[in-house]
């Protein structure tokens, strides 16, 4: 198991408390990576909207790509991954950016590759928003745009969305043949252009049972296309570690009191414009990527052991989330990470 953690571009993950103690700033996410670095985390995801979808549009939040570059050269071994949004960017444009920053970080820049789903932003931002079957259909050509760009000398492309004529791209990324393209998707045509496209397939917060579905059929998909397996599979989670079991609870209910605030403005675009496989409930939607469904709360122990269930499912990618940040991200470090490698080596002897 490798441990990530989203970067917090937004000031929190909970649209219950107003203030997480982890500002938006440079500074001090410039602060989580360099520690991250340090406790032996693996991987930062970046989300990429252009307003706040968890404390409010009206407040303020970090800037993804420039953000990225930014960390990229001033950390040296973390992975940078970093959401894109094919209905916001030019291909040709967004894969020369992804190649600089995979050089300013020697190879360590990677993308997540959403379909947007806020009607609201794109709205705003003067982003392409159609119909969800569309999205992906773009999401295809823009994909295939970006990697001719990387691995081809000259490129020409000619589809519904992008054409391109004798395009060339200098230096091409460190990593060959591509970055790793990272996506998640759960209707029908979202995990076949995946399974068709990217290299790894990454999850919102489910069930070790959930996830198991999600894995098993992922790889069938993805054999079937035959492509090489998908390099890996990662979920999302928020971890609520204490030293009792009943300390973690009184958090979980403190954090899950659901207020009117304007952090849920996107709920409805949420439900209503993604094909969801699980009903999603408001109190869900109180933490972020439904992070409360893997049940990471509880003692060091308890979350050790659930953490190693998800590995046994095929998991192999935490992408965690905390409040507050810092804090919380050592204590996690430092009490959980030695205990599932301790436990691990006791599974296997």
């Amino acid at each position: 198991m490798k441990y990530g953690f989203w970067l917090p571009i937004f000031g929190g993950w909970l649209r219950n408390v107003e203030n997480e103690n982890m500002p938006p700033t440079f500074d001090y996410a410039k602060k989580v990576i360099e520690s991250a670095e340090k406790w032996g985390y693996s991987t930062t995801l970046i989300a990429e909207l252009y307003l706040n979808d968890i404390k409010g549009p009206e407040h303020d939040s970090l800037e993804a790509w420039s953000t990225a570059a930014a960390l990229a050269a001033v950390t040296e071994k973390i992975e940078i991954m970093t959401a894109i949004r094919p209905g916001f960017h030019n291909p040709a444009v967004a894969a020369k950016m992804a190649a600089n920053i995979d050089q300013i970080s020697n190879g360590r820049f990677t993308l997540n590759v959403v379909s947007a789903w806020w009607a609201e932003e794109a709205r705003q931002y003067g982003g392409i928003f159609t119909e969800h079957d569309e999205r992906y259909a773009r999401t295809e050509e823009f994909i295939d745009v970006l990697k001719g760009l990387w691995t081809e000398e000259t490129f020409n492309y000619s589809g519904q969305f992008y054409e391109l004529k004798d395009a060339k791209l200098a230096p091409k990324p460190v990593q060959r043949p591509n970055p790793i393209l990272y996506a998640g998707g759960e209707s029908e045509k979202g995990k076949q252009t995946i399974a068709e496209k990217c290299d790894a397939y990454v999850m919102h917060g489910g069930t070790v049972e959930e996830i198991y579905r999600k894995i098993t059929d992922m790889r069938a998909r993805r054999e079937q296309t035959g492509s090489a397996p998908f390099s890996s599979f990662g979920m999302a989670a928020y971890v609520i570690s204490r030293d009792t079991e009943e300390e973690a609870l009184a958090e979980l209910a403190k954090i899950t009191t659901v207020k009117d605030t304007s952090g849920y403005v996107g709920f409805k675009d949420f439900t209503t414009k993604s094909q969801l496989e699980q009903q999603i409930q408001l109190q869900d939607y109180s933490v972020s990527n439904r992070g409360l469904r893997p049940n990471l709360v509880g003692t060091p122990e308890q979350i050790a052991d659930r953490i190693l269930q998800y590995e046994e499912a095929g998991l192999d990618l935490l992408l965690l989330q905390f409040s507050p940040q810092l804090e919380e991200m050592e204590r996690f470090a430092k009490q959980v990470m030695p205990l599932i490698e301790q436990k691990r080596s006791l599974i296997k002897n």
